[in-house]
């Protein structure tokens, strides 16, 4: 055999051999498995109904004097469209006998009742929200003091944090802003109608099903 017939022989044996070694890499390739799904993200719609507990406070500082603790439940519904919520609350609570200033003497707010709005975004397992809705509030009379009879009107703002776990429940922090205006009292020295506000802190636990 010539050299040159040589040298073609063993070129096609090394291409061949190459070859053979390529197909068994790709043989024994095998590709990840397409079974794993991700985890889904954590739903905030639906029904939920809660209790909660904090401080009522004519000022801002939860720790002034003439403060109240309040409890109370709530219950509610929420729609959530991609990252977005809104849904709608009822709120029942007891203010724990908070003293707001009026003229000639303070005045006790004993219970209130609250429908509100609230619209939030989530991230995931938390959600963060703002809200706004109607209040009543039962006064008590103070020293010297007789107050409204019956519930009188109000106004809310606010907004919260709340954190998602599992089998349903979420812990909850929020602030609200109360607004009662034209609260008619009366003392020795007559009537007069005074503008209250109110700062609520308050922690929850709510349960969704």
């Amino acid at each position: 055999m010539s050299l040159s017939a040589k040298s073609i022989l063993f070129a096609a044996l090394a291409i061949t051999a190459a070859t053979n070694a390529s197909a068994a890499d790709l043989t024994t390739y095998q590709a990840p498995d397409a079974g794993y799904e991700q985890p889904p993200a954590f739903n905030w719609g639906g029904a939920y109904f809660g209790a909660h507990g904090g401080v009522a406070s004519p000022k801002l500082n939860p720790f002034a004097s003439g403060k109240g603790l309040t409890g109370g439940v709530q219950a509610g519904y929420n729609f959530q469209v991609g990252p977005g919520i809104v849904g709608a609350e009822l709120e029942g609570s007891y203010l724990g006998n908070n003293e707001v200033s009026v003229p000639n003497g303070k005045l006790e707010e004993r219970f209130r009742g609250a429908a509100k709005a609230k619209a939030g975004l989530t991230f995931d397992r938390t959600l963060i929200y703002g809200t706004a809705g109607l209040t009543m509030t039962k006064f008590d009379s103070g020293k010297g003091i007789s107050g409204p009879s019956g519930w009188k009107q109000g106004y809310l703002l606010g907004g919260g944090i709340e954190q998602g776990f599992g089998g349903g429940l979420s812990a909850k922090l929020e602030y609200n802003y109360v607004m009662t205006n034209d609260v008619t009292t009366y003392s020795s020295s007559g009537k007069s109608k005074t503008d209250l506000r109110d700062h609520v802190i308050k922690a929850g636990l709510n349960y969704r099903f």
